[in-house]
C-alpha cells in the first residue's frame, strides 16, 4: 500500500491511539520502509472513501487472475473501464490477486 500525499506532516494534528504491542509490530512489518503511521493513514483514508461513496479502486488487466460470467443483481461499474453495468445486465466477475471478486464489463478484458 502506498501513501497518498495529502498533507505535509507539519500541517497534521497529533492524535493519540492505543494499540496492542503485537498489532503495532505487525503494522511495522507490513508497512516496509514507509512506516506504520503512514500505513494507518492510508487505511483510514480508504475507510473514509469507502464509507462516503467516493472510493474508486484502481485496477489493470494484469490484476485480474480469472473471470467468470455473471448477471448484475444491482447497478455496478466496471473497475477497469468505469463503464456502467445496469441491473440484470450480463457482466463478468474478475478474481484479483488478493482474492476479491470485482465487477467487469463484458468487453473490459478484450485486448
Amino acid at each position: 500500500m502506498r501513501t497518498l500525499t495529502r498533507t505535509s506532516t507539519t500541517d497534521m494534528e497529533v492524535t493519540s491511539i492505543r494499540l496492542e504491542r503485537d498489532l503495532k509490530d505487525k503494522l511495522k512489518e507490513l508497512s516496509g520502509g514507509t512506516g506504520y503511521q503512514a500505513l494507518i493513514r492510508d487505511v483510514l483514508w480508504n475507510y473514509v472513501q469507502q464509507k462516503s461513496g467516493s472510493y474508486r479502486p484502481q485496477f489493470s488487466q494484469a490484476d485480474i487472475r480469472a473471470s467468470i460470467e455473471a448477471i448484475a443483481n444491482r447497478d455496478e461499474r466496471c473497475v477497469l473501464t468505469g463503464k456502467f453495468i445496469a441491473e440484470k445486465e450480463p457482466m463478468m466477475l474478475g478474481l484479483t490477486a488478493n482474492g476479491d471478486l470485482v465487477p467487469l464489463s463484458l468487453d473490459s478484458l478484450d485486448d
